[in-house]
């Protein structure tokens, strides 16, 4: 591919890769120390071009191929890159420069904003250990961290309506006594709720390499931060366009969409003792979506010779991951639970002797 397929951002002191810097909203240089104010080196020509479009997207490029990969030349050093066909930010492997593939960020691909990263959060696993006395006892201390990636997520953010009517089966159950005999009477009702509700916003991550289940759990984040996207935001990170297209994604906005009007309409009907929904007929309408890309951390730790790896909400902090237990504290905690458990067992046996 042509050199001019890759854009890149030069200290202008030293010649060395500029990054985003999140703390000072500008460009640095690890190198020399230098900064430059963001708003200058951002690359105007890409940021003026228009983004993301549901309707030219599908139909134009719809239909384009994604598998297999794709080789660059690195402005700085001419070596040859070779990356996914949705590697939209990476760094070249021999000379370290930061690149950005223009395919993947221009065009109809362009997304339509960005959230920023936040520095200062990929130390956050010491904070997310806290209070987890099952761990080992050296865990934090004795933890290496051998890989922090920072890593903008691709994500579908829907805007619709759902219109419809559900159908619930409820009971009320009343007690009551009298000197002879306790009562119980259930009374059977079919309720149905009709409404309309709009949503915004709803986020759908549109990248295979990322577990659905994850990228759930790291939210929310705080769309009111959205920017409008230009490629300097990319420097210094990695990041990937989408891979899943906004078509197949509506789905799984539709279910997020059903259950949270679910929700609110068994919240109408709280007085009930039981609901049970038997029938529904909800339809969205008017869907219209953004394309964005979200920061995410990916940290991969060592300890007792086992890789441990973790997510973090790059806007907020928010931390998902797996810890190992301490063998010994699991044993001592169930032990001293059967201990309890057989005490209480022994009080409650006493007090009905008495």
């Amino acid at each position: 591919m042509a050199e001019k397929e890759l854009l890149s951002f030069k200290c202008p002191s030293c010649g060395a890769p500029l990054t985003y810097d999140s703390d000072s909203s500008d460009f640095a240089c690890s190198y020399c120390d230098s900064h430059f104010d963001f708003e200058t080196v951002k690359n105007a020509d890409v940021n003026a071009e228009k983004p993301f479009d549901w309707g030219d997207y599908n139909k134009n490029v719809s239909t384009e191929e994604l598998e297999g990969t794709v080789s660059y030349v690195c402005q700085s050093c001419g070596a040859e890159i070779v990356a996914d066909a949705t590697t939209a930010a990476t760094r070249c492997p021999y000379c370290d420069n930061v690149v950005l593939m223009e395919p993947n960020l221009t065009g109809f691909v362009k997304p339509n904003g960005v959230i920023p990263f936040k520095k200062g959060l990929a130390d956050r696993i010491k904070a997310f250990c806290k209070g987890k006395w099952l761990l080992p006892k050296n865990f934090v201390t004795a933890n290496k961290i051998k890989e922090v990636q920072g890593v903008y997520v691709p994500f579908w953010l829907f805007d619709c309506t759902c219109d419809g009517d559900a159908t619930y089966e409820t009971t009320r159950v009343r007690h009551w006594s009298d000197s002879s005999y306790n009562y119980t009477e259930t009374s059977y009702y079919y309720a149905t709720i009709d409404g309309s509700m709009s949503f915004s916003r709803i986020p759908v991550d549109g990248s295979v390499k990322m577990d659905d289940a994850l990228m759930d759990s790291l939210e929310p984040f705080d769309y009111s931060q959205l920017v409008e996207f230009a490629p300097g935001y990319l420097s210094g990170y990695l990041a990937d366009r989408f891979d899943v297209n906004a078509e197949s994604s509506l789905p799984r906005a539709d279910a997020r969409v059903r259950q949270s009007v679910d929700q609110v309409y068994r919240g109408q009907l709280s007085e009930f003792s039981s609901v049970m929904r038997v029938a529904s007929n909800l339809k969205l309408t008017d869907p219209a979506v953004k394309y964005v890309l979200l920061p995410v951390y990916l940290i991969t730790s060592k300890y007792a010779g086992k890789n441990y790896s973790f997510a973090v909400n790059g806007q907020t902090g928010k931390v998902i991951g797996s810890l190992p237990v301490s063998k010994g504290k699991f044993w001592s905690f169930l032990l001293g639970f059967s201990a309890l458990f057989s005490a209480i067992a022994y009080l409650i046996a006493w007090w009905l002797q008495l």
